[in-house]
C-alpha cells in the first residue's frame, strides 16, 4: 500500500477513491475469510482515539483508514503531508454500489430507522439493479438481538457489510463480531443510508467541492453545532500535534 500520512497519531494511506474502490474489489476477488475492517477516519474518530484506547486498537487493526472529510486532508497539508482528496464513508458507499451494479456485489445494510432502511434498499434495487442486496436490519436493536443479526449477517455472507449505527459505535460492533460475520469487507458509514434513501439530502456539489459541506449541514440541521465544535477543536490539536519521541 502507499505512503501513510500521519495524523495525531492516526496512519493515512495516501489513497485516492479510485484506488480505494480497487483494493476493495481485490479483497472481494481474492475470497480470504479474514474480514477487511474499513474504517472512514473523521475529525470525530481521530479526536476520540486521543482518549479512547480500545478505539485506537480498532483503528491501528483496520484494513484500510480513509481520509474522510476536508478537515482531515486539509491538516495533511499543513503538516506536509500527502493526502490529496476525501474519501468520506458516503461517498464511498457511492461509489461501491456503482462498482458493485456492474460486478454483482452483495451487500448487507445494517442501520438507520426502520423505514429508511427500507426506502434504501428499494432506492439501490432501482438505481443499482446488479447490485445484490442479501439483507437489512434497521439500527434500533436491543441488546439480545444482536447475535440473531449476527447470525443473519453470517449466512448472507456478503461481499460487503454496511454498517450505518454512527461512530464510534459501528466501528466497535464491526469489531466485536469481526469473526462470526463471514463478509469480505466491512465499512461504517455513519447516516449514509438516511442519504442513499432521500431522508437527508447532501450539500450541493459547490459546497463539496470548497470542502464546506460541514457548514451547509451545520446551517440546515442548527441542532448539531455542538457537534461541529470537534472540528475548529481538532484543527487547532492536529496542527500542533507533535509526535511522541
Amino acid at each position: 500500500m502507499s505512503q501513510t500520512t500521519n495524523i495525531m497519531g492516526i496512519p493515512f494511506p495516501n489513497v485516492t477513491m479510485n484506488q480505494t474502490v480497487a483494493i476493495l474489489g481485490e479483497v472481494v476477488d481474492q475470497e480470504n475469510n479474514k474480514l477487511f475492517h474499513v474504517i472512514t477516519g473523521n475529525p470525530e474518530i481521530v479526536m476520540s482515539c486521543q482518549q479512547n484506547a480500545s478505539l485506537r486498537k480498532i483503528v491501528d487493526q483496520a484494513g484500510l483508514v480513509t481520509a474522510d472529510g476536508a478537515g482531515i486532508v486539509m491538516v495533511s497539508r499543513f503538516r506536509g503531508g500527502q493526502l490529496t482528496e476525501r474519501v468520506t464513508g458516503c461517498d464511498l458507499l457511492f461509489r461501491l454500489l456503482e462498482e458493485g451494479d456492474q460486478k454483482h456485489w452483495s451487500f448487507y445494510m445494517l442501520g438507520a430507522e426502520e423505514n429508511v432502511s427500507e426506502q434504501a434498499v428499494k432506492v439501490i434495487a432501482q438505481h443499482y439493479p446488479g447490485v445484490i442486496v442479501k439483507g437489512r436490519h434497521h439500527g434500533y436493536f436491543r441488546a439480545d438481538e444482536e447475535q440473531q443479526i449476527v447470525e443473519e449477517i453470517c449466512t448472507a455472507q456478503p461481499d460487503f457489510l454496511i454498517v450505518a449505527l454512527g461512530a464510534p459505535h459501528a466501528e466497535h460492533w464491526i469489531n466485536k463480531y469481526r469473526h462470526q460475520l463471514n463478509a469480505r469487507v466491512a465499512i461504517g458509514v455513519g447516516g449514509s443510508l438516511d442519504i442513499v434513501a432521500g431522508k437527508t439530502k447532501r450539500a450541493p456539489a459547490i459546497w463539496q467541492k470548497l470542502n464546506l459541506e460541514w457548514l451547509y449541514r451545520l446551517l440546515s440541521q442548527p441542532s448539531r453545532w455542538r457537534r461541529q465544535l470537534i472540528l475548529p477543536r481538532f484543527a487547532v490539536r492536529a496542527m500542533l500535534f507533535r509526535e511522541p519521541k
